[in-house]
């Protein structure tokens, strides 16, 4: 049922996805809301009191799911006229929030009666925060056919000059590869959709199967695996007798999906995260309106089988067997062809798919009892560290291994148990070739992990011996080229089967019976339980791979569904025909397109054959075909479908995911933080670095390199480093060749004569060994990383990088290699550098370090910056700004810092061109470059080159601390190499107890504050009484925030509403206005008590100006200051003054600003008419002195004018008006006296006199005395000042 999808611009931008019965509202939330929300509503949150700057700008978002009936529609008006049918969640890009939903799906397979899948041909999305977006996706992505074999970027289909920011996600999505269902979990395996296993006597199967081999295998494997296996608790394994297996077909539970495969984790999180704190009942509504969507990414397709081509008996009509082939591609290492290769920490591989075939014979006997076939087998990357470069020619892309064998069998074991876990037993299918130098090289390192897998090597002897050759992993070599070649092709791959079929057997396949009766299978399945039973499970899988696991791995993966399907056709009795096979190898083909495009770009090669079980030469002009587009798209079209997925599943280095604020998760959110030792701690971590340059000599290699690499002067803990990080330059002679290629062979020696000095002194001093963790190299640049072996489970997320900076970044000769890392929860990175050479081209250094620190890039975006702690080691090349012979001098006086003060690094690091915000520890060693090979002498050849430090370690971070830092003699290079020690800090977090502990402290909270009820229409949306406030300090008060300020009474919210409390009460204008001084009276009074309001009359307004100009006998004189009268304020209700008369007020007498306040005043003129008396914005005497109210304030003193006009002792003569008041008249007014006149005893010297504060001095000039007035000077006679 199609989804009402509607919008609302006011007050807030809003979404209502609605359905027959409830809505899901989305609200945009610039700030904290201020409306009635009901209880299932999450807010926004109030991200400014973490501490994490980062989420300071994540976008929020308000979301409540209501009854339709209880949903006021008034002002939604519909958003788009294309249909909704699903909601895959919401995302962010560039701070804007977008809802994606499903605008046009077609139904493609049905598992089961009632059971169908969709796949998705189009998808939208909705700007939930600003409305420039609406309607700008309303036109199809591309409406033109396209080549079914290429990418299409769709930029024809743009608005020219501007593009969606959802554009990319939006062509990806709608690719024609996603999937989803209603009805039923498609992450999950129809053996895995909650299963429950019954042990019964009276049950016959309709056939029983088992095998010893693999019951022994998975009984012995139960110590390794922890018992937490569902295999292991099957009954019919120990007792060997048949068992029934109820399937719980009720209502799924989204929280059983498996995340692996569910595409739109991301973008859906938010959504599921509000949903798991819904009640039950709301819970169960929502999952029922279909809104939320879970997605898969692969294939899916059902093909029905007619009656005609079954052999087996009467048969309903109209009841036809359907064949379904579903494949799920894994999401944890999702990515394009050259992108992503190999595995990662965690054991997750690249383009790992699930693939499982599905019968479905829904009446299979006489009684209409239906039988349900499914045989599940996975494909995946080489489950090892490798990489492989991109390259327009085939020899160019060389498969390179960037872990050894040490580092890599943890992660290895990982990959193998979680997929014993799932499935049992393992049969590895390794398709690669035997001859080609890359492939054979992963071959013998995929068998040597598997055989140091705890999964083959089962502990002690006697235990080995009980098992004989059972094993629950073994692998089967099978050169799929050399075994094609013959004239039979790639018919030949079917012999593959002779070789597997003792392990296809004692796998078997899962096998369901329903005794449902009636015919009623096409109806929803939902809701039914006690007819459904399993009769057998698959227990094991075979797992197949070649290099890209696409072409060799589908073709040998229909070969095996064709075996599983075979045999349980001999043990059920049916008979299918030669259209059948036809119609199997047709899914199995359409299955390899599809799965290649997704990773390659292109259909699968060889699928030609699969779907016709013949060569032909149309069929390898299609391969040709492929594989040059193929070879395009890898090189120039990939990186950015790469980019898009990791957008998708929200991989992107500083990617927000939208937060659906819950008062509740924020309190936990601020509890978690305080409470942090209880699941975290930190320790401290020491790690060696150093840097040599070789100058392209392997004289070295068979010496003694511990004088280097374990200096003995150092303390143990020094001497016995976490990490070791080595870094080369010049490894090999910089050549024309060389520069614009790499040559391993070199690199390889290197890192075995370090790992062999540094186990060498290790067990001369009973320390741990040391495994390479990674090694990388850009021509002669090379930079490897060791670990020790008790410490390479903290070590995740390795990745390396290259940057080449010689000839404007063309050549290798002159770059950079970095390695980054997470130790525990602290991120690191190491990066060695070459930098230009040359006396004066430090300007070139600098540009070299901008281009490596700003271009050098890691997988998903991450940078150097995006680091905890940054290291950088290697030959920077910066030299010494001296002559040779006072370098030379200084350097045999000892004289270090004259030399360092000198240093160009340390100048372009002070002046901030280079290195900004790094530091160097002090040097204390001789300047490392340029020495005589074999000697202690500097150069002494024609070009005698200055010494200087070139070789240097710099460090960031304020979890580092420097221990040492010194070189070593070591005399076979020009160089001398620099070693460092330092200490690291490195945070380590306990996740299972975090989540442990947030589930503990989330459920105490909700107990006691129940479900949070929005905030009303005239209360503040702010929930921050669910917080907890503490000072940041004792003594101060709890932090504010938008509705609790503590500067007011007992954290009282800042915004209210002030209502009397009845009608026949008002304000109380007796009480002060200042908040902050104690009152005695009440705030409200009746309002009988209040003063009559009749004899209150306000006070006239002052006339007007040019009035007050005529009429005032002191219009040039100084005007009467006004009285000051506190005013209404904005924070305080305005008072009413008590009743007055003004009349009886007598007018305030003027003051004298002369320093002689005894003179009589002087006559004043008579008022003048000039143009700037009759200026309106001019200020007169009665217009500054309003009313005075019945307490007397202090006067404003008079207005100093913007010029004087006099500055001589001449300005004595001009007398100013007097202010003076006689006692007589202060009497009459009931002024007090003036204090007494201070008399001075010092002689009177004559002074200039300051210039009166108001009026204008030179009367006959006319000139006002506003401050508006135009006086800039045109007619004023200025005086020079002269001294007293």
């Amino acid at each position: 049922m199609p989804i009402d999808l509607r919008i609302k611009d006011y007050p807030d931008r809003s979404i209502a996805l609605l359905t027959a019965s409830h809505a899901l509202i989305l609200r945009n939330s610039p700030s904290s809301p201020a409306v009635q929300i009901s209880r299932n509503t999450s807010f926004a949150s109030i991200l400014d009191r973490t501490d994490d700057p980062s989420t300071a700008s994540v976008p929020k978002c308000i979301i409540e799911f209501l009854e339709l009936a209880s949903l006021d529609l008034d002002g939604y008006r519909p958003l788009s006229s294309q249909p909704c049918v699903g909601t895959l969640g919401l995302i962010t890009l560039n701070l804007d929030v977008f809802l994606c939903v499903v605008t046009n799906a077609r139904q493609v397979a049905s598992v089961r009666p009632g059971e169908g899948v969709f796949r998705i041909h189009a998808v939208n999305f909705h700007c939930l925060n600003r409305a420039d977006f609406d309607d700008f996706l309303d036109s199809d992505v591309n409406s033109y056919t396209m080549d079914p074999d290429s990418w299409d970027q769709g930029r024809s289909q743009q608005p020219a000059g501007a593009e969606h920011p959802c554009l990319s996600l939006r062509k990806l999505l709608s690719g024609g590869t996603f999937y989803y269902s209603r009805d039923f979990d498609l992450t999950n395996r129809l053996q895995d959709r909650s299963v429950t296993i019954i042990p019964t006597t009276d049950y016959k199967p309709i056939w029983t199967f088992h095998s010893f081999h693999t019951t022994f295998a998975l009984k012995s494997i139960a110590p390794i695996l922890g018992g937490n296996s569902p295999l292991l608790d099957v009954p019919y394994i120990e007792s060997r007798r048949p068992c029934q297996i109820s399937i719980d077909a009720a209502d799924f539970d989204v929280d059983s999906f498996d995340p692996s495969f569910l595409w739109n984790s991301y973008m859906i999180h938010p959504l599921l995260r509000f949903r798991s704190h819904l009640s039950t009942q709301e819970r169960t509504e929502l999952d029922a309106s279909h809104i939320l969507t879970c997605t898969i990414r692969g294939f899916v397709e059902s093909l029905t089988i007619p009656r005609s081509l079954t052999s087996t008996g009467s048969r309903s009509p109209g009841l036809a067997t359907t064949l379904t082939l579903v494949s799920r591609l894994s999401c944890k290492r999702a990515g394009t062809r050259f992108n992503s290769r190999g595995m990662d920490d965690d054991g997750h591989v690249a383009n790992f798919v699930e693939t499982e075939t599905v019968i479905w014979d829904p009446c299979h006997d006489s009684q209409n009892n239906s039988l349900g076939f499914s045989y599940s087998q996975i494909r995946g990357s080489i489950p090892i560290f490798w990489e492989q470069q991109t390259g327009l020619l085939p020899n160019q892309q060389k498969i390179q291994i960037t872990r050894s064998r040490e580092a890599t069998q943890p992660a290895f074991d990982k990959h193998f148990e979680s997929i014993s876990l799932k499935y049992g037993a393992i049969h590895v299918v390794n398709l690669l070739s035997q001859t080609k130098n890359g492939e054979a090289e992963l071959s013998s390192r995929l068998k040597h992990h598997i055989q140091h897998s705890p999964l083959t090597t089962l502990g002690s002897d006697e235990k080995r011996d009980e098992l004989g050759d059972s094993s629950l992993l073994e692998v089967t070599e099978y050169d799929f080229h050399a075994e094609t070649k013959g004239p039979s092709g790639y018919a030949a791959a079917s012999m593959i089967s002779r070789i597997i079929k003792p392990s296809a057997d004692a796998f078997g396949f899962f096998l369901m019976q329903s005794s449902s009766h009636g015919s009623n299978h096409g109806a929803s399945r939902r809701g039914q339980k006690e007819t459904e039973f399993a009769v057998l499970q698959q227990e094991g899988v075979f797992r197949t791979n070649c290099l890209d696991c696409l072409d060799r791995t589908n073709l040998v993966q229909g070969i095996l569904s064709k075996m599983a399907i075979e045999s349980f056709l001999e043990q059920t009795g049916k008979n299918f025909g030669h259209e059948f096979w036809i119609r199997h190898s047709t899914l199995w083909a359409d299955n390899g397109d599809a799965l290649s495009k997704i990773y390659a770009g292109t259909g699968a090669l060889k699928s030609s054959f699969t779907r016709t079980g013949k060569m032909s030469l149309a069929g390898a002009f299609a391969d040709a075909r492929k594989s040059a587009a193929r070879i395009y798209i890898n090189n120039f079209v990939d990186k950015e479908k790469q980019n898009t997925i990791d957008v998708l599943l929200g991989r992107l280095v500083g990617q927000h995911s939208v937060y659906l604020y819950d008062p509740v998760n924020d309190f936990v959110t601020a509890e978690l933080r305080k409470r942090a030792p209880e699941y975290s701690h930190e320790k401290d971590i020491h790690i060696y670095v150093g840097t040599f340059n070789l100058n392209g000599q392997t004289s070295g290699i068979n010496d003694d390199l511990s004088q280097w690499l374990c200096p003995p002067f150092l303390e143990n803990s020094q001497l016995h480093p976490e990490l070791v990080v080595v870094g080369f330059q010049e490894i090999v002679q910089l050549s024309p060749q060389q520069i614009m290629s790499t040559d391993p062979a070199r690199r390889q020696l290197w890192e075995q004569a370090v790992l062999k000095a540094l186990n060498s002194h290790s067990r001369a001093t009973d320390g741990e060994e040391y495994v390479l963790l990674r090694g990388g190299q850009l021509v002669g640049a090379a930079l490897l990383i060791y670990v020790k072996a008790s410490a390479i489970g903290e070590v995740r997320n390795v990745e390396g990088s290259l940057k080449k900076t010689g000839m404007s970044g063309v050549a290798g000769n002159k770059g950079a290699v970095a390695i980054r890392m997470e130790y525990a929860n602290t991120r690191l990175c190491f990066v060695t550098a070459h930098l230009a050479a040359g006396f004066s081209n430090y300007e070139e250094r600098n540009r070299d370090y901008r281009t490596i620190a700003h271009g050098l890039r890691f997988q998903r975006g991450r940078t150097i910056d995006d680091h905890d702690a940054v290291i950088w080691l290697g030959d920077f090349n910066y030299r010494i700004g001296l002559p040779d012979e006072k370098v030379r001098k200084l350097v045999e006086l000892g004289d270090l810092q004259t030399l360092y003060d000198s240093d160009q690094l340390n100048l372009q690091m002070i002046s901030g061109l280079a290195f900004p915000y790094f530091a160097e520890a002090r040097l204390t060693f001789d300047p490392t470059y340029k020495y005589d090979i074999g000697t202690d002498r500097y150069d002494t050849s024609e070009k005698a080159r200055i010494p200087a430090w070139c070789d240097r370690v710099l460090r960031r971070g304020k979890n580092l601390r420097q221990l040492s830092y010194g070189a070593a003699p070591l005399r076979f290079s020009d160089h001398r190499p620099v070693y460092a020690t330092f200490q690291c800090v490195v945070s380590v977090v306990d996740e299972a107890a975090k989540e442990k502990l947030s589930k503990e402290i989330y459920t105490r909270r909700r107990a006691e504050v129940g479900h949070v009820t929005g905030p009303g229409k005239e209360e503040s949306g702010d929930e921050d009484h669910l917080l907890d406030f503490e000072p940041i300090q004792p003594g101060l008060p709890p932090p504010s925030s938008n509705g609790r300020k503590w500067w007011l009474n007992n954290g009282m919210p800042a915004r209210s509403t002030v209502k009397p409390p009845g009608p026949d009460y008002a304000q109380n204008p007796q009480r002060p206005a200042n908040p902050f001084v104690t009152a005695t009276g009440s705030d409200w009074i009746h309002k009988s008590d209040l003063p009559a309001l009749a004899d209150f009359r306000p006070p006239p307004p002052p006339p007007p100006q040019w009035k007050q100009a005529q009429t005032s006998p002191h219009t040039t004189g100084s005007p009467t200051p006004p009285v000051l009268t506190p005013g209404p304020t904005k924070s305080a209700p305005r008072q009413l003054p008590p009743p007055f008369n003004s009349a009886d007020l007598p007018p305030l007498p003027a003051r004298s600003n002369t320093s002689n306040i005894s003179k009589p005043p002087p006559p004043t003129p008579p008022p003048t008419t000039s143009p700037s008396t009759m200026n309106p914005f001019t200020r007169t005497p009665s217009e500054t002195s309003p009313p005075h109210s019945a307490k007397l304030a202090k006067p404003l003193p008079p207005t100093v004018p913007r010029k004087p006009a006099v500055l001589s002792r001449d300005a004595q003569k001009v007398a100013a008006p007097d202010m003076q008041v006689s006692g007589s008249e202060r009497q009459a007014h009931g002024l007090p006296q003036p204090p007494p006149k201070r008399l001075s005893a010092l002689p009177v010297t004559e002074r200039p006199a300051l210039p009166p504060r108001g009026g204008s001095l030179e009367v006959g000039k006319g000139k006002g005395d506003g401050l508006m007035d135009d006086d800039e000077g045109g007619d004023i006679d200025w005086v020079p000042l002269r001294p007293a």
